[in-house]
């Protein structure tokens, strides 16, 4: 295998961006708001992933770098939202309201919002702020978009990995962490890398292995992710 994508070493050290599209949860029980800003999104190459209600934003948050949350949403205020993530994780969250409010803001970043938004709001600037978060937690986008691995191809903005031309079924957490280790072939990923890029603050060693085991499988080409005993995992080279 010969990958063309590859970057620098202290980027899978996590010293900078993971090369892989952010992903945003946009939370919002507004129909039309929600399209328009998904929309808008995605044009910019960040993966959306949407939720409705609280509840539902409650269970999707681990697996997103970042949250757009909503006013008026029908279970839970901005705040006891915030309150309840921050318990488990730091995954940024920029709050959009519509109160022009000193107070609603304040207390809203006291429980643990990392900006916050007021509606109407100019996109090209809540873009910016978006952008200047996910920098603060070391997340950049990379401008390439493709992992050229010989039959092997990536599409890291399409989340699409084909192999001889045929779409491989990859789980979210299987496609971003064959995109880490596809990245640079021939470089060991540590484990611990692994578990900041890709799982966060949920992870354990066994579903690293569960996962490269299962990647094993859909690749059909066991030799192409070597473990390396102690240490962590790496893409082979041709």
């Amino acid at each position: 295998m010969n990958g063309n994508y590859a970057f620098d070493l202290k980027l899978l050290a996590g010293l900078d961006g993971t090369g892989l599209p952010p992903r945003i949860l946009l939370v919002c029980n507004n129909a039309c708001d929600q399209e328009t800003l998904g929309t808008e999104l995605m044009r910019r190459s960040y993966g959306v992933h949407y939720a409705n209600t609280a509840g539902e934003a409650l269970e999707a948050y681990q697996d997103v770098n970042l949250i757009l949350l909503g006013p008026d949403l029908p279970d839970l205020e901005c705040t006891e939202i915030c309150y309840k993530i921050r318990k488990y994780s730091k995954v940024p969250v920029i709050v959009i309201s519509d109160r022009d409010d000193e107070l609603d803001c304040v207390l809203t970043l006291q429980a643990g919002a990392d900006d916050y938004v007021v509606k109407p709001y100019r996109l090209n600037e809540l873009i910016a702020r978006i952008q200047s978060t996910l920098r603060r937690i070391g997340y950049q986008l990379d401008t390439n978009s493709l992992i050229d691995c010989g039959p092997l191809c990536i599409d890291v903005r399409g989340r699409q990995t084909t192999l001889d031309g045929t779409v491989l079924a990859l789980t979210r957490k299987e496609f971003d962490l064959l995109c880490l280790l596809a990245s640079n072939p021939g470089v060991v990923v540590p484990k611990e890398t692994i578990k900041k890029k890709v799982w966060g603050d949920t992870w354990s060693l066994r579903t690293i292995d569960t996962h490269v085991n299962s990647l094993r499988r859909k690749l059909g080409r066991r030799e192409w992710i070597v473990t390396v005993r102690g240490v962590g995992f790496m893409m082979a080279e041709a």
